[in-house]
This record gives C-alpha cells, sequence and structure tokens, in this order.
C-alpha cells in the first residue's frame, strides 16, 4: 500500500480525494513546510500534535503519525503515545536514534540502546486507548551497525510489541531480500521510498513483489508543489501577475469544491434562523 507524506489539511484531502487509503504524518513534512526548518528534532510534541489533530479533522482516512524519538524516554513515549492518538492518529511511527535525530537518510546518525528502545515500543503499546491504534517500530541501525545488528534490534521491537517493522535505508537489494526473509511472513514491513534517498527499491511493484506491505513517499507531494510554487513566485515577481504563468493551477474557485465549501455553506444556512 502506497501511503503519501500528508503535512497539512489540504494535502491530506487532496490524498484523500485521489484515492490513497491512508496517509502518512512526516515529522519531516511539518518541520519543512510548517515552520522552515530541516528534519532534526526541533519540533515539539505539542506543534506536532496541533499539526496532526488539523490533519486528521479533514479526512475520513487513517492517518500514521510519525513521532520521531517519542520525543525523550519511555515515559515520554507513552505520554507522547496518547497525545497523537487523542490527535485522531490511527498509528505511530517511532525510531530508535538518539535525540536530537536527524532525517532517515542523513549521514551521522546514532542509535540508542536496543533494549531502551524496546521499553518505549512496549510503552507505546501499553499507553494506546484503542487497541486497534498501530505501533510501527523503526531501526535506523544499518547505517550504524549494519544490517545483522538492525535486524537484531527489529526482533527485540516485535517482541516488545510492534504492530510492523521499519528497517530505515537498508543500502542494497540484496540486503531488503533478506529483511523480507526474516520478517514478512510474520509482520508487515515498512519502507521509505524518498525521493532522493538511498532506497535501491523505487516503487511499490518492487517492494510487494519482496513482500513488503506499506511504502511511505513522506515528501512527495513538497518535491512536487515547492519546485512548482517556487517557478510560480519567479514568474509573478518578473511578470506581475499570475493569469500568465504557464503552467497548470487552481482557482479560487477549484480549490474551494476541494475542500467542499457548499457543504459548509449549507450548515451555514441551517443554523442560520435568528438572522
Amino acid at each position: 500500500m502506497a501511503m503519501p507524506g500528508a503535512h497539512d489539511g489540504l494535502t491530506a484531502k487532496l490524498a484523500e480525494d485521489t484515492g490513497f487509503e491512508a496517509v502518512f504524518v512526516s515529522g519531516a513534512g511539518i518541520a519543512l513546510s510548517r515552520f522552515g526548518i530541516p528534519d532534526l528534532g526541533l519540533v515539539s510534541v505539542t506543534e506536532f500534535a496541533s499539526a496532526v489533530s488539523a490533519i486528521t479533522a479533514q479526512l475520513d482516512i487513517p492517518a500514521i503519525a510519525d513521532i520521531d524519538t517519542g520525543f525523550g524516554n519511555a515515559l515520554n513515549a507513552a505520554r507522547t503515545m496518547r497525545e497523537i492518538e487523542a490527535a485522531g492518529a490511527a498509528g505511530v511511527q517511532i525510531e530508535d536514534q538518539t535525540f536530537p535525530k536527524r532525517c532517515g537518510h542523513i549521514k551521522g546518525k546514532s542509535v540508542i540502546a536496543s533494549r531502551e528502545m524496546a521499553d518505549k515500543v512496549r510503552a507505546c503499546v501499553d499507553a494506546r486507548r484503542n487497541p486497534d491504534t498501530v505501533v510501527i517500530a523503526r531501526t535506523d541501525a544499518v547505517a550504524v551497525e549494519g544490517l545483522e545488528a538492525a535486524c537484531d534490534r527489529a526482533e527485540l521491537y516485535l517482541e516488545a510489541g510492534a504492530d510492523a517493522i521499519f528497517i530505515e535505508a537498508p543500502s542494497t537489494y540484496e540486503d531488503m531480500i533478506q529483511i523480507a526473509r526474516q520478517f514478512s511472513h510474520r509482520v508487515p514491513l515498512v519502507q521509505n521510498l524518498v525521493e532522493g534517498g538511498q532506497s535501491p527499491v523505487r516503487d511499490i511493484a518492487g517492494l510487494e513483489t519482496l513482500g513488503y506491505k506499506i511504502a511511505l513517499f513522506p515528501l512527495a507531494f513538497l518535491h512536487a508543489a515547492v519546485p512548482a510554487g517556487h517557478a510560480m513566485l519567479k514568474h509573478l515577481k518578473s511578470n506581475g501577475a499570475t493569469a500568465t504563468f504557464p503552467a497548470p493551477q487552481y482557482d479560487l474557485k477549484a480549490l474551494n469544491e476541494l475542500v467542499d465549501i457548499e457543504t459548509y455553506l449549507q450548515r451555514a444556512g441551517d443554523y442560520a434562523s435568528g438572522d
């Protein structure tokens, strides 16, 4: 299943309107789009929960939220789980990097002790109010300790109660085959397909062939929208108008249709008896 990143209510609505079955609320997406800062653990849990709430309020499909390192130790992870679940998320992804973390495809990562991460996973599982809320355990240990150690960590996180496993940034196709052989028959496997990232598999078909179940495209919308928006701004700066911009664009009517303005106007009329 492809799960595109949604960094606000509008991108979430676009994903749902396109027919996707779920969205991924990426920590990097929130940091980049909402705050204009890099994915280096600079967004607080309160800021992230607010973003998740704004996204899930517009959706009828599930949203999986990237809670990074859980924003602290096991007790922090448990509180984060409750905060994000209360914000409407259908699941969380938690990773074993040290804090402050960094994007999984950026050099210089480090990881906490595997037992400490297992405690965080167990804390999230114990803290969830809805037993159907999914906990995805991610390890970034491939780049730090090697594939075998990363798989050992994944086994430990699975024992701690994780519902799905995400071994980030395997560097070769053979590594992905090994991961799939060890885990795909027992638990859903997740993989990042980040544009410009390190994954040796680039599409859903390739992942499904290996036995992976979920493909995250956390920044796909931003990677396409930022150059298009930048080009529009350059055109406006040079020409003083947007009507002559030589690329597809929504007008106000189309945007309002996307967010279902007629339903809101009808609802406003329903409550206008005293006007």
